[in-house]
């Protein structure tokens, strides 16, 4: 892959045998960040986990305490008085059945996260094709399968995000902007770092946390020390 002249240049600052704690790592992934937008500053974690076996997986829901910085679109599935309560509580999308054809045939995704109560998982099940690959189908583990909508779209747009191994057993997660201060992004760091800490499965035998990355968008990656965890 050919890299431009800034990401060579950002790349120099950073030592690739070296592997760097928190602060510094933070502080180098801020530095890299060089484009002209706000990059997302983000964290991929190697576990030592097999997400083939069911006791092993890792999947769950954390709010960052600065946010992601991100605007998130929220669509609630959701009937009754539930439709009310997700309007005002700040939903950009409320509906029903009625938003099955929309997604299915007219390819509509104009949102980031789903949210159903239990009793619309029936009709949310019909969009697993089409919401599963994309990581938007909701669970319970991660807090989108509720009765409590308002709690859910508040947490959600207080920068509440999902982490959960992908097919190769990484954690990928954006933890705020380049434009965040060093501390935002480090206690957003840390406390994901906590969750998935919590989350670490019992069954799991040897080192859980393999390797941690951070990485702006466009930046190279930093290798963070794993030894504290």
């Amino acid at each position: 892959m050919k890299h431009g002249k800034k990401y060579k240049e950002a790349a120099k600052m950073i030592d690739r045998m070296t592997f760097y704690e928190i602060d510094e790592a933070v502080a180098l992934a801020k530095k890299s960040a060089t484009a002209k937008f706000d990059e997302t500053v983000e964290v991929h974690i190697r576990t030592g986990c097999d997400g083939r076996h069911a006791e092993q997986q890792i999947r769950g829901a954390v709010v960052l305490p600065n946010g992601t910085g991100k605007t998130v679109r929220v669509l609630v599935f959701a009937k009754g008085d539930k439709v009310s309560e997700a309007e005002t509580a700040g939903a950009d999308y409320v509906g029903g059945e009625e938003l099955i054809p929309k997604i299915q045939n007219d390819g509509w995704l104009d949102f980031d996260v789903v949210v159903a109560t239990p009793d619309m998982m029936g009709v949310v099940g019909r969009l697993g094709k089409v919401l599963g690959p994309k990581g938007l189908m909701p669970n319970p583990k991660a807090g989108t399968v509720t009765m409590d909508v308002a709690k859910a779209i508040n947490d959600i747009k207080a920068g509440k995000i999902e982490y959960r191994l992908d097919k190769t057993n990484i954690i990928h997660c954006p933890i705020g902007k380049a434009s965040f201060s060093e501390e935002q992004l480090k206690e957003n760091l840390n406390a994901l770092l906590d969750a998935i800490m919590k989350a670490k499965p019992s069954a799991l035998k040897g080192q859980y946390l393999r390797s941690i990355t951070l990485t702006s968008t466009m930046g190279p990656g930093v290798k963070m020390s794993v030894a504290k965890y």
